[in-house]
């Protein structure tokens, strides 16, 4: 049963049985709507405790019935009935309440947190609004801004502050227990919060959240809605701010936006290890080695040390080892400044780590991660030094971003011992690693990158071995189709507002500010020998480096950064513009804003269903976690594959095949979009297995 009743003398405990998390589907609510009208027909109850079984009190409500329509008994009535009942209910909290789970305990009278608990309401991450009271009884228990802080955002809080702020009451170690034996004086004078004034109203604190909603929410709906609803709360009475919460709430929850929030959040639930090697047991990791300690291996490091490892960098001089210790310092001193570790942390994880230019220190390590510079020559080199001193049943990793890892494993004594961890750079930060399966790589080296995911708490996915893998091919495509526009047609500034405006939080040329000309003309170098002569080739970015303008680290690249601070629009790269399309007898147009937006993202599209088509992605729900978590497509519109479910295969191809009259090598139509186009499959159904 999702909901337990069990009576001991005058205390009722309920109890919500809904395995991982507690969430609140119509079972569930059925059971509290059952244990609603026990409580009213037992006699000498005193006290009524609510609680989830396990660690967890109610994650919120299951967003798989999202899609359907609302089925009775609704949770605004539970929580109602739970906040009018003669008997008094005591929210026992362990784990988290999220969402209608914080909702249920707002309608108790009292609320105890586990030390480790957080709450939250979370809802517009995925598009909605609360739906049970949540914007309404909240702003009367807190006050206006407080509220507005946890509504609009949707952050969770941690118990200490949630009980400085007042959303609970006490901390217990064991709620249930410490419920149990309130003292009832307590409740006796508490008001339902739907009977309280509302709150004083706060023209400041609107002002600062909706600007910092439109800042880092940009584009998003159900934020601004939120405010609305808590805004409405000083004037509006509870029953009619309830009504219009609600009509928010089922007008939301069927938006473009919030099914394309669903689908994310669900894809990011579901990325783990492919069934295959669920039943491989791997090493318990205790020593790892990262081999270069510049920027990216530094960040690597810091991720292991995160996570309790004792971390070795391994560099190839003394001046390397220094830089390496320097570069680590630096990422704990920030999180120190940050405060998201504190003195003993940042000592834990000084103690845990060791930096070295002699490769003998890698002999007792489970795990070594190659971050070396991007030369076939380099990682060889560092390969053959990391199998001669370490186990042979250690594992080897390369952070390689465009390198054959075939290649790589070919060189080895044994290459099943090689698998590719593809981190993302700030590696301590971001959230996505791709797991690059190699022709050789062993299930065992597979799953312990999986395993080694689960314990970063980063989002895995498997890929195949080509030039970029999956993200940072279609990044090469996005900035090919970008420098192709920009020649004929725009400039970077404009090109990048265009695709800010899509959803990106930057555009690609400030994004290349940002990593570094170099690096990717570094690439454009190694692909020379193969890249196809017909294929039109712009020589702008290669002309941006030669001339130094290598990004903000020059102070100079698409943009001027004076000073080291914000960008500025640099007229002398539309005059290089137009110079270079004078060279290659271009006649530059104008472009419709509209125009540029659809060509770069059919560009990505089109190369993304190529990759699935190869087998490089094993489904269209990958594609969608690498461009969200890994490239900054906006995560509103689900990823690039969701979106270009919206649009339908059909549309993608005769707008590709109309592009293809103009350039057949670049806008021919994937096999994939054809296939889909023409059996109606959504990109989301179609796998490799599907091309055989």
């Amino acid at each position: 049963m999702p909901v337990s009743f069990r009576r001991s003398g005058t205390i009722a405990f309920v109890e919500m049985d809904n395995p991982p998390v507690n969430a609140i589907g119509q079972e569930l609510r059925q059971g509290l709507a059952d244990a609603l009208a026990r409580v009213a027909q037992e006699d000498g109850l005193d006290r009524v405790v609510l609680a989830g079984k396990g660690q967890v009190f109610a994650a919120g409500g299951d967003a798989r019935e999202f899609n359907a329509p609302s089925v009775a008994p609704h949770l605004p009535d539970i929580v109602a009935g739970i906040e009018t009942s003669s008997v008094p209910w005591i929210a026992a909290i362990g784990g988290v309440a999220l969402g209608g789970g914080l909702e249920l305990a707002l309608g108790c009278r009292y609320r105890i947190a586990a030390p480790g608990a957080s709450v939250g309401l979370p809802e517009v991450t995925l598009g909605v609004v609360p739906g049970a009271g949540g914007t309404q009884r909240l702003p009367r228990l807190l006050g206006l801004k407080a509220a507005l802080e946890m509504i609009a955002y949707g952050r969770p809080i941690k118990a200490s502050a949630a009980r400085d702020m007042g959303v609970i009451d006490k901390i217990a170690v064991d709620p249930v227990a410490q419920a149990a034996t309130l003292n009832l004086a307590l409740l006796a004078d508490r008001e339902p919060l739907s009977t309280l004034p509302g709150p004083n109203e706060d023209a400041d604190a609107i002002a600062a959240t909706r600007a910092g909603i439109a800042k880092k929410m940009a584009h998003q709906i159900a934020p601004q809605r939120a405010v609305d609803l808590v805004v409405d709360t000083v004037t509006m009475p509870f029953g009619d701010g309830m009504a219009k919460e609600r009509d928010t709430f089922l007008a939301l929850r069927q938006s473009e936006q919030a099914q394309a929030l669903r689908h994310i959040f669900f894809a990011e639930r579901a990325a783990k290890a492919p069934d295959t090697l669920r039943d491989i047991k791997t090493p318990q990791l205790a020593h790892c080695v990262v081999v270069g300690g510049g920027t990216m291996g530094a960040g690597i490091a810091y991720a292991l040390l995160n996570t309790g490892l004792r971390t070795t960098i391994l560099e190839t001089d003394s001046d390397g080892v220094t830089r390496a210790r320097e570069n680590v310092e630096r990422i704990i001193a920030a999180s120190l400044r940050r405060g998201l570790i504190d003195e003993a942390g940042a000592m834990t994880r000084r103690r845990n780590f060791a930096a070295s230019d002699d490769y003998a220190n890698a002999a007792n390590a489970d795990l070594a991660v190659e971050a070396a510079f991007e030369s076939m020559a380099v990682k060889a080199s560092v390969f053959a030094a990391l199998e001669q001193v370490m186990r042979p049943d250690a594992v080897l990793a390369t952070n390689t971003s465009y390198l054959d890892i075939n290649q790589i494993a070919a060189g080895l004594q044994d290459p099943s011992r090689l698998l590719g961890l593809h981190f993302f750079a700030p590696a301590h930060i971001m959230k996505l690693l791709e797991i690059v399966q190699g022709a050789a790589t062993a299930p065992g080296a597979l799953a312990l990158g999986f395993a080694l995911a689960k314990r970063l708490r980063k989002i895995p996915v498997l890929a195949g071995v080509c030039d970029g893998f999956i993200g940072n091919r279609i990044l090469a495509r996005y900035r090919e189709a970008a420098d192709t526009l920009l020649m004929d047609a725009t400039n970077p500034w404009e090109l990048d507002e265009v695709m800010v405006g899509f959803g990106y939080a930057i555009g690609p040329y400030e994004a290349q500010d940002l990593s570094g000309l170099d690096i990717a003309y570094a690439n454009r170098r190694r692909q020379d020998a193969t890249r196809d002569p017909a294929r039109r080739y712009v020589p702008i970015a290669d002309r941006m480096v030669q001339e130094g303008r290598l990004g903000r680290k020059t102070s100079v690249g698409w943009y001027r950064y004076p000073g080291g601070g914000g960008k500025v629009i640099d007229p002398l790269i539309e005059d290089l513009v137009r110079e270079e399309a004078y060279f290659a007898k271009v006649e530059r147009a104008e472009m419709p804003d509209a125009e540029i937006c659809r060509r770069l993202l059919l560009a990505m599209i089109n190369e993304a269903a190529a990759i699935l088509g190869e087998g490089i992605a094993q489904s269209a729900r990958d594609i969608d976690l690498v461009t969200v978590f890994g490239y900054g497509f906006p995560r509103w519109r689900g990823g690039l594959m969701c979106y270009a479910d919206t649009l339908g295969a059909q549309v993608i191809f005769t707008q590709l095949a109309e592009l293809a009259k103009e350039d057949p090598l670049c806008w021919t139509p994937s096999p994939v979009i054809t296939a889909c186009a023409e059996t109606g499959k959504l990109f989301a159904e179609y796998r490799p297995s599907d091309a055989s």
